[in-house]
């Protein structure tokens, strides 16, 4: 297994790993990382009034990002998975990329306005989004290499 494609696939992971945490303790009524409910509301949602997701969204967000986890982890060796792998990592890839380009969209900046989250928007999720996009299509385009 190449050594750079575990190292940008545990990367991206890692970050996933995260975001998937963060969110299954929402779904479970936590607070973190940020125990005031409604800044952490205000941090995570752009819109006014904020409100945290759904407990169920916030568990559906955690899902998502474990899958995520392990395509990438799966996709950096060459022998695993077949096409489907592949293809589920490219949409993955791309998808990063739609939220990280969205992010800084007129359009979403409107239908996102609360603050401290448009802030947070464009110094940390969108790119955060971009990275991880980015990521995954790299593990892609040497997987097929």
């Amino acid at each position: 297994m190449d050594m750079l494609a575990m190292s940008i696939a545990s990367m991206v992971a890692i970050l996933l790993l995260a975001v998937g945490v963060a969110n299954l303790l929402w779904s479970l009524g936590i607070m973190w990382p940020i125990r005031d409910p409604e800044l952490l509301a205000r941090s995570v949602s752009g819109a006014v009034p904020a409100r945290m997701p759904s407990r169920y969204v916030s568990l559906g967000m955690a899902i998502l990002a474990l899958i995520g986890c392990v395509v990438a982890l799966s996709v950096a060796d060459p022998a695993s998975g077949g096409a489907w792998l592949t293809a589920l990592a490219l949409v993955a890839g791309f998808a990063g990329l739609a939220r990280g380009v969205l992010g800084y969209t007129a359009w979403w900046q409107a239908r996102t306005p609360g603050e401290p989250f448009r802030t947070l928007d464009r110094r940390n999720y969108s790119p955060l989004c971009l990275a991880l996009g980015v990521g995954f299509l790299i593990l892609v385009v040497m997987r097929l290499t």
